[in-house]
């Protein structure tokens, strides 16, 4: 069954650059994709545009049957709770503990305290993070902070993942207990889509990849076929 599915998607910025030519993708549910291609191929567009931070020009989108496209901005909420995003830069609130940080994506949703309690504590420990829920974003180190970004888009139970360069600012040891994490959760049914430079851990996951040149695909590998090629 398809999760996500995008036909003849388009999309022009103001300035008249064309990030996204033609695009027909689809996304089952429960797979792990990642997202290559070099800088301005059109990846973090593309992953933008599911997420309703940016409307296609032209073309269908549907996640878990919504059309993203067409939906009103008063309603993107509902494209919202379908998914979590997880950035490079982690967005964690400084001045919060890692439970506060984990637990703030569910206060905005007005749930009773005992069952917010429950479910931080829950991805907490899938994060392997909870001996940390005490300590702010500045005690950790760069692996755990994006631990906790992890474990606060997940929290809510999102069909998807996207993951916008989740290690991009790790070392290689670190990035790849990461993508462990990020396979554990994938395991438990969360569909992953993860825009990436890191070829090398591409190549480690063995996971289905969409490679992105000029807003077209280039090419795509299902699972195990892609190689990482070392310059």
């Amino acid at each position: 069954m398809d999760l996500i599915t995008m036909r003849h998607v388009h999309k022009v910025y103001k300035n008249g650059v064309t990030a996204i030519h033609d695009l027909d993708l689809s996304i089952k549910k429960g797979e792990f994709v990642f997202i290559i291609g070099a800088t301005g191929c059109g990846k973090s567009t593309l992953i933008k545009m599911l997420y309703r931070e940016e409307r296609p020009t032209d073309g269908q989108i549907l996640v878990g049957g919504i059309d993203v496209a067409k939906i009103k901005n008063r309603k993107i909420y509902k494209i919202r709770r379908k998914l979590g995003v997880v950035f490079q830069d982690f967005k964690l609130l400084p001045k919060l503990t890692v439970y506060e940080n984990v637990a703030f994506a569910l206060e905005i949703f007005g749930l009773p305290k005992a069952e917010i309690y429950n479910k931080v504590v829950k991805v907490l420990e899938l994060v392997g993070l909870k001996n940390k829920a005490k300590q702010y974003p500045t005690q950790l180190s760069g692996g755990e902070q994006q631990r906790v970004a992890i474990a606060r888009a997940i929290v809510n139970g999102p069909k998807i993942l996207i993951c916008d360069e989740p290690t991009g600012n790790l070392d290689e040891k670190t990035s790849m207990e990461i993508m462990n994490v990020l396979e554990a959760i994938n395991k438990l049914g969360t569909t992953i889509i993860m825009v990436t430079h890191d070829t090398e851990i591409v190549g480690k996951m063995k996971k289905r990849v969409i490679e992105l040149d000029s807003g077209r695909i280039l090419k795509e590998y299902q699972e195990g076929e892609y190689v990482h090629e070392v310059n």
